[in-house]
């Protein structure tokens, strides 16, 4: 079966290995000069299934309001006269209620936990550095912080999820670079089965896994539109520097995040994603005693510190606005505060890179997997801020359902049949 997969960051790569590994033809379209170069280049970095908590939570919109106004907030907000802001703010507004919540964070922990099954199964066969480090500790620092909590710890004790919540001086044991924090944190909470690693670095080994395997990836070029004949995709045609060309194919998965959505438009097919920003600074250790040994979360401004190797990587902020991808200061100052909060020792601030990025979001949190309501055309998008900690299981899953076997997972409220049915 040929099949083309749109799409070279994580969640497109998952997908062509998984579809070469069930013996098909497989081709990936990306724009940029190489895999991992946009959404998957810059993000936190953590695998935490059982952490993994939708935006739309209760209690969110009050928190929102209440950061709005400070110079360090985990939410930028720039009012827009695009429809499409306010519809899915709408939406989001909706998702909010605890009920709601319950049920998108049970939808999304499946996936995650799924596809790090998936993920321990590809290391296995395939051992690889790619800065990986075990463990997760959420950081409280205040009442209001943990009462926010509540909800999602909840969900983590009917779950059965192994965590652990403790007090100030267990997260100095856990983290001992926290012995030089400007403040002590209230709290914490530890899920010891999580982990992180580097995305964008894995994303490249998968590559050329992939190559070996005879996938062959077309960079430097984009898709301009899907060829559709008789209710069915049968081609995409593409713009390079050879021309244009049209790639016939059996199969199109669509994995391009943010831009996903205009695409399918053209085709009658609506996707609930609106363009999340995300921002990160990375930085060399210059103290490993001062520095983390794994990945934390600062819960108060939902920014994550994550050890990679040698390096560090500070990212959070959401930024809900314009869907430009430029740097603006009062997120990266963000970024820098929660670093030198906890760990102000553990690296130079002046030699930080700083990266933004577009992060696909639904309104519920959930990502859109499996079939599209156009024939041969599957989307595998919507992941938002945990596309790395849903990709290998993502992959697939769509793998399975083109290639007509059956996911090892509930597809229930993973696929686009949810939004169709709220409609109704």
């Amino acid at each position: 079966m040929k099949t083309i997969v749109l799409g070279g960051g994580v969640i497109g790569v998952a997908t062509a290995f998984y579809l070469r590994q069930q013996g098909c033809e497989v081709t990936v379209i990306e724009r940029e000069p190489d895999v991992a170069l946009s959404t998957s280049f810059g993000n936190a970095g953590v695998i935490a299934p059982g952490y993994v908590t939708p935006w739309a939570a209760p209690g969110m919109p009050a928190k929102i309001l209440k950061y709005l106004f400070k110079p360090a907030s985990p939410l930028i907000f720039r009012p827009t006269l695009d429809a499409a802001q306010w519809r899915w703010i709408a939406r989001w507004l909706h998702e909010c209620d605890l009920e709601r919540f319950r049920v998108n964070k049970q939808r999304m922990q499946r996936i995650a936990y799924y596809s790090r099954d998936c993920l321990h199964e590809f290391r296995a066969c395939y051992p690889f550095d790619y800065g990986r480090s075990q463990g997760y500790l959420q950081l409280f620092r205040s009442e209001y912080d943990i009462e926010l909590a509540q909800p999602a710890l909840a969900v983590l004790r009917d779950a059965g999820i192994a965590h652990r919540e403790v007090s100030a001086a267990q997260c100095v044991e856990i983290e001992p670079g926290l012995s030089w924090a400007r403040q002590a944190p209230l709290s914490g909470l530890y899920l010891p089965d999580d982990e992180a690693g580097d995305c964008a670095r894995f994303t490249r080994e998968l590559r050329a896994i992939c190559e070996r395997n005879d996938v062959r990836f077309r960079f430097d070029t984009r898709v301009t539109s899907l060829d559709v004949h008789g209710g069915a995709v049968r081609a995409v045609r593409i713009e390079s520097e050879r021309g244009a060309e049209m790639l016939y194919a059996d199969a199109v998965v669509v994995a391009l995040g943010v831009d996903s959505a205009a695409l399918l438009a053209r085709l009658g097919v609506k996707v609930p994603l609106y363009p999340v920003k995300g921002y990160s600074a990375t930085l060399p250790v210059t103290d490993e005693e001062k520095a983390p040994r794994g990945a934390l979360m600062d819960e108060s401004l939902k920014t994550a510190i994550t050890r990679f190797g040698n390096n560090l990587r500070v990212a959070g902020t959401a930024e809900l606005g314009n869907r430009q991808t430029t740097l603006r200061e009062q997120a990266l100052q963000t970024l820098m505060k929660v670093l030198n909060d906890w760990f102000p020792h553990a690296a130079n601030p002046t030699s930080a890179h700083f990266w933004v990025g577009r992060r696909p979001m639904t309104p519920d949190g959930a990502p859109l997997l499996g079939p599209s309501g156009v024939e041969k055309l599957w989307l595998n998008l919507g992941h938002g801020s945990t596309g790395w900690a849903m990709s290998m299981g993502s992959g697939r899953v769509v793998a399975d359902l083109i290639t007509h076997r059956k996911p090892e997972i509930d597809l229930d409220g993973l696929t686009l049949a949810r939004y169709r049915k709220s409609r109704g």
